[in-house]
C-alpha cells in the first residue's frame, strides 16, 4: 500500500518525466492574490503566469501545494472532524501548462497516470465535461474509451472555471471514482449526486478563454492548462479507504494524539483526535510560513483554529498543553517534503504552547459560564447572542468556536443578537476613541479601521507582495481614484511596507496598478491600518484595484542594518558600563542610527572604542537573528530587554542576536543581545557589514545620546577620515604614521612662540620699559595707575600681580584700551587690604568709564567700561578713595 509521501512522489516524478519543472509549493500567505486570505488552490502562485504578466523559464510545471481553507470564503472549518474528507490543511497536486499544451496532452497524462503509475481499475473512473465542450468528450472517448453514459456533460458551472468576474477562464473535466453499489449515492448531476459513492479525484482546467466585463468571451491568444487532485483524497482511495482520516499520514497524527492524551483513537473521542490531527497540520505549517496568532486578520484565523483543537484536546482530559507535543509526529511525516515545517520546528513549538498555556487560563472559566448561561434556557433553545459576545469578548471564545461546543448539545446560537452586541461595543469604542483628544480629521482611520480591519503586514519575510486598494485618503477626506502627480495616503488589506514603529522609520518604494504607478514615500500606522504616503507618477489608482508592491531594497537593508546595530549597541553599553543602562529613544533610518539611553555621564574614549569593538566582534560572528514569540511577562523573565515607551499586546517578538562565547553574562545565559521588538532585521549579523560610533553627546538630564554609522555608510565615513588624514599628512609633509609626533612638537613650538609674544606685549604696554611706570604716593599709599594698548582684558591680572610684587606695598590700576570697550582690573597687596578693597577701586573706575559693577577679591578685582574717554576720571576716582575723600 503506497504511503501519502509515495504518492506525492509518484505524482511530482511522473510529470518531471513528462518535462515539468517540479516546483516548490509557495507559502501559505500567498504574494500575488490579495483577494486571498490563504493559498486555497495549486494555481495560485502561477496566477500571473496564465494572465501573461510574468514570464518563467518554463513552460510546464507540476507542485505539491500547501492549502489552507479556514477563512474569507473557503471556510471549511465547522466541517472538519465530523466528515470524511473535510480539512483546513490540505495537499494539491496539480501540473500546468502555460501557453504549451492543452486538451489533447493533459487528458491523456491524466489517465496514464491514474490507470498506470496509480493502478486504478479503468472501468471504475468516469468523467464529467462542460456541456459544450465536443472536444473533451471526443479525447476522453479516444484516450480512455469511455462510453457516453461514463462522459457526463454539466450544465452548470460546476464545470467551468473562471479566474474572476473577469480574465482567463474555460469549461473543466472531472474525473471521479465509483465505490460501486455498497455506497449511497449517484453519478454527478443526478439526484443522489451528493452521496458518498461517487467521489472526484482530479479536476482538469482548460483556460481558453478571456472573459470580459460585458459577459462576452473571446479565445485567448494562449491556452492553458490548471489541474487540482486533493492528497489526501486519491491517498484515501489507493489506500483502499473512504476516509481522509484513515491514510496512513492522518492516522499517524491521530494515534499521536491518542497517545498524548492517553485515550482510544478509535472511542468516544475519535471526533476529537481528528480535528486536532488535522488542525496541527494548518497550525504548523501557518507559523512556519510566518503568521503569527493575533488578534486580527490572518492571525486571528490561526488563532481560532489553534483554539478550536485545543479545546477538543481539553474535551479529552488533557491537563496540560498537548499541540505543542505533536510537532514532532507531523515533522517525521513531513519534513522532508517541506523542509520549512523542519527549519520551523522550535518556533511552531513554543508558539502552540504559548498559546495553550495562555487559553487553558481561561478555558475553564469560559466554558462555566457557557455551562451557566445554557442551565438559564429552555431544552434545545439558542444561546443568547448577549451570551456568546461576553464569552468571545471576556474569554476570548471565537463565536465558531462556541457554535462548535454547542452543536455537541444539538444548540444554536442567536447570532443576530451576538453581532448586535458587537455593534453596540464598537460604538462605545468609537465614542471613547473620539474623547480621548485625538485629532478630529484623524477619524477618517477611525472610520477605515472599521469598515476594513488591520492591515496584514507581510514585510517580515519579504520585500513585495500584491495588495488590494482599499481606501485612498486625501485632505482629510476619502476619494475614489487619485491622478499623476497627487498627493494620496493608501490603505491596503495587506502589505509589506514597514510602518514607522518602535525608532524604525517607514518604508519607501513602488506600488502598480493595472492603471496607474504611485511612488510611496513614507508608511505610518493608525488605528491598526498602515497609511502609505505616496503621488502618483503615471496614470491613475483607484479604490478596489489591485496592486503590486515593491519596497525599496536598499533603503529596508540599510535599515534593518541599523536597526539590528542598535540592539548589538544597546548590549555592549551595558557591559561597559553598566546594567543602568536602559534605551531611551532610537531613530533608525537609511543613513543613521541614534540612540539615547540612561547614564548620568559622559562616555569616555576608552569606553567608546570598548563599546565599538565588540559591537563590530559580533557583526564579524555572523550568526543567524532569531525571533520567536513570548508572552512579556515571560520575555521579561527571559531577560529580554524592552522598548521605552512602548505597547505590548499579548504576545511579542523576541530578537536574538549573538552566540556567548562563555563569558557568563547574558540575557538567556546563551545569546548577547535579546530584546523585545517588531522592528524588521538582518538574517545574520554579518550583513550589517561594519559599524562605527560619531561620539557621545548629552541628550536631556541622566540621558546620553550616541550617533552611529553601519555597512555602506561606515565605510564612507571611515574613507572620508582617510582622505582628511592624507591631506593633513601632504601639507605636513610627513607620513600618517608620523603626524602625532609632528604636531606634538607644534604644539610645544606654539606654546613658546605664545609666551614670548605674552612677555613682548607686556613691555610694550609697559611703554618699552621692563621695569614698568613709576609709582606715586596717594594717601600715604603707593599707586600704580595706567592706561596700557595692545593688551585685552584677560592679560590683566597677571599684569597686576607682576606690579604688586615689584612695588611690595601699594595698590595698582590698570585699565586696557581695547579699541572697543575698555577693560578695567584693580589689586591691593596683602597688607593693605584691611584698609582698601580692590573691589572699590574697580567699581570706581569701571563707574567713570560709563561701566556697572565690579566684582572680585579684596587683593583682586575686575570690571569693564564703555568708553576709554573717561580713563583719566577713573585714575582720579580711585586717588580720591586712596585719600580717603
Amino acid at each position: 500500500m503506497p504511503s501519502l509521501n509515495d504518492i506525492r512522489t509518484t505524482f511530482l516524478d511522473y510529470f518531471k518525466r513528462n518535462d515539468h519543472r517540479v516546483v516548490d509549493s509557495s507559502p501559505l500567505v500567498p504574494r500575488n492574490d490579495p483577494t486571498l486570505m490563504f493559498v486555497n488552490s495549486g494555481m495560485v502562485q502561477f496566477k500571473n503566469c496564465f494572465t501573461g504578466v510574468e514570464q518563467r523559464d518554463y513552460v510546464r510545471a507540476t507542485t505539491a501545494q500547501k492549502c489552507v481553507r479556514a477563512g474569507g470564503k473557503h471556510n471549511d472549518l465547522d466541517n472538519v472532524g465530523y466528515t470524511a474528507r473535510h480539512h483546513t490543511f490540505f495537499e494539491m497536486l496539480g501540473n500546468f501548462s502555460f501557453g504549451d499544451y492543452f486538451k489533447s496532452d493533459a487528458i491523456p497524462f491524466a489517465w496514464e497516470l491514474l490507470t498506470r503509475d496509480f493502478d486504478i481499475p479503468k472501468d471504475k473512473l468516469l468523467v464529467t465535461v462542460y456541456e459544450s465542450d465536443d472536444e473533451a468528450a471526443a479525447l476522453w472517448k479516444k484516450v480512455a474509451g469511455l462510453s457516453d453514459d461514463r462522459i457526463i456533460r454539466i450544465a452548470t458551472d460546476d464545470n467551468f472555471w473562471r479566474m474572476g468576474p473577469t480574465g482567463p477562464c474555460g469549461p473543466c473535466t472531472e474525473i471521479f471514482f465509483d465505490h460501486g453499489d455498497k455506497i449511497w449515492g449517484g453519478p454527478p448531476g443526478s439526484a443522489d449526486q451528493d452521496g458518498d459513492r461517487f467521489i472526484e479525484i482530479w479536476n482538469l482546467v482548460f483556460m481558453q478563454n478571456e472573459q470580459h466585463a460585458d459577459g462576452s468571451l473571446t479565445p485567448l491568444p494562449k491556452q492553458s492548462i490548471d489541474t487540482g487532485m486533493g492528497l489526501e483524497r486519491i491517498g484515501a482511495l489507493l489506500q483502499g479507504k473512504h476516509d481522509n482520516y484513515d491514510t496512513d499520514l492522518m492516522r499517524s497524527l491521530i494515534e499521536a494524539s491518542a497517545h498524548a492524551t492517553s485515550s482510544d483513537p478509535d472511542g468516544p473521542g475519535k471526533t476529537h483526535h481528528r480535528v486536532i490531527a488535522d488542525h496541527l497540520r494548518s497550525t504548523s505549517f501557518l507559523i512556519a510560513d510566518g503568521v503569527l496568532p493575533s488578534n486580527e486578520g490572518r492571525g486571528y484565523v490561526l488563532r481560532r483554529i489553534m483554539r478550536r483543537a485545543m479545546r477538543h484536546a481539553h474535551q479529552l482530559g488533557a491537563q496540560d498543553p498537548v499541540m505543542h507535543r505533536l510537532v514532532p509526529a507531523l515533522v517525521r511525516q513531513m519534513g522532508a517534503a517541506y523542509p520549512e515545517l523542519s527549519c520551523a520546528q522550535a518556533m511552531i513549538e513554543e508558539t502552540l504552547r504559548l498559546e495553550e498555556t495562555r487559553f487553558r487560563q481561561t478555558l475553564d472559566r469560559g466554558l462555566k459560564l457557557l455551562d451557566d448561561e445554557v442551565a438559564r434556557i429552555p431544552e434545545g433553545a439558542e444561546l443568547p447572542g448577549a451570551a456568546a459576545f461576553k464569552l468571545y469578548d471576556t474569554y476570548g471564545f471565537p463565536l465558531d468556536l462556541t457554535q462548535d461546543a454547542l452543536r455537541e448539545q444539538g444548540r444554536a446560537v442567536d447570532t443576530a443578537g451576538f453581532e448586535a452586541a458587537m455593534a453596540e461595543q464598537k460604538a462605545k469604542a468609537r465614542a471613547s476613541w473620539a474623547g480621548s483628544g485625538e485629532t478630529a480629521d484623524a477619524t477618517i482611520w477611525f472610520d477605515l479601521a472599521e469598515a476594513h480591519g488591520a492591515t496584514e503586514f507581510l514585510g517580515y519575510d519579504t520585500e513585495a507582495a500584491e495588495g488590494q486598494i482599499l481606501a485612498l485618503v486625501a485632505t482629510g477626506g476619502e476619494i475614489a481614484k487619485a491622478t499623476k502627480g497627487q498627493e494620496v495616503q493608501i490603505i491596503l488589506n495587506q502589505t509589506p511596507f514597514y510602518a514607522e514603529s518602535g525608532g524604525q522609520v517607514g518604508d519607501a518604494g513602488v506600488l502598480t496598478t493595472a492603471s496607474g504607478k504611485a511612488r510611496i514615500t513614507d508608511t505610518k500606522k493608525g488605528q491598526g491600518l498602515f497609511i502609505h504616503l505616496a503621488e502618483v507618477l503615471e496614470g491613475e489608482i483607484g479604490t478596489g484595484q489591485g496592486a503590486a508592491l515593491t519596497v525599496d531594497h536598499g533603503r529596508r537593508a540599510a535599515i534593518r542594518a541599523n536597526h539590528s546595530a542598535t540592539h548589538l549597541l544597546h548590549e555592549a553599553l551595558r557591559r561597559a558600563l553598566g546594567d543602568h543602562v536602559a534605551q531611551r529613544g532610537s531613530l533608525n533610518a537609511p543613513d543613521r542610527l541614534r540612540f539615547d539611553f540612561s547614564h548620568g555621564q559622559a562616555v569616555s574614549q576608552a569606553e567608546l572604542a570598548q563599546v565599538e569593538a565588540e559591537v563590530n566582534a559580533y557583526i564579524r560572528q555572523n550568526s543567524a537573528v532569531d525571533t520567536r514569540i513570548m508572552t512579556p511577562d515571560d520575555a521579561r523573565g527571559l531577560g529580554a530587554q524592552a522598548l521605552f515607551g512602548e505597547k505590548y499586546g499579548d504576545e511579542v517578538r523576541v530578537v536574538s542576536m549573538g552566540l556567548l562565547d562563555g563569558s557568563g553574562k547574558g540575557a538567556d545565559g546563551r545569546t548577547y543581545s535579546l530584546e523585545l521588538c517588531g522592528g524588521t532585521h538582518v538574517g545574520r549579523l554579518g550583513e550589517i557589514g561594519l559599524f562605527v560610533l560619531l561620539g557621545d553627546s548629552a541628550s536631556s538630564a541622566g540621558i546620553r545620546r550616541i550617533e552611529a554609522l553601519t555597512g555602506e555608510g561606515a565605510l564612507a565615513y571611515l574613507k572620508q577620515q582617510l582622505g582628511l588624514l592624507s591631506d593633513v599628512a601632504t601639507l605636513m609633509k610627513a607620513t600618517p604614521a608620523d603626524l602625532p609626533v609632528r604636531v606634538k612638537a607644534l604644539q610645544e613650538d606654539r606654546r613658546k612662540l605664545e609666551n614670548e609674544l605674552a612677555q613682548l606685549r607686556r613691555e610694550l604696554a609697559m611703554g618699552g620699559n621692563a621695569a614698568g611706570p613709576e609709582a606715586r604716593e596717594i594717601g600715604g599709599i603707593k599707586l600704580i595707575a595706567q592706561v596700557l594698548t595692545g593688551v585685552s582684558g584677560k592679560d590683566l591680572p597677571g599684569l597686576i600681580d607682576e606690579m604688586k610684587a615689584r612695588i611690595g606695598s601699594g595698590a595698582v590700576l590698570l585699565i586696557a584700551d581695547t579699541g572697543g570697550k575698555p577693560a578695567v582690573a584693580a589689586g591691593v597687596t596683602a597688607d593693605l587690604t584691611d584698609k582698601v578693597s580692590a573691589v572699590d577701586l574697580a567699581k570706581a573706575a569701571a563707574a567713570a568709564l560709563g561701566g556697572k559693577g565690579g566684582g572680585g577679591r579684596p587683593d583682586m578685582a575686575q570690571a569693564g567700561g564703555m568708553d576709554i574717554g573717561g580713563a583719566a576720571t577713573a585714575i582720579a576716582a580711585v586717588e580720591a578713595i586712596l585719600r580717603g575723600e
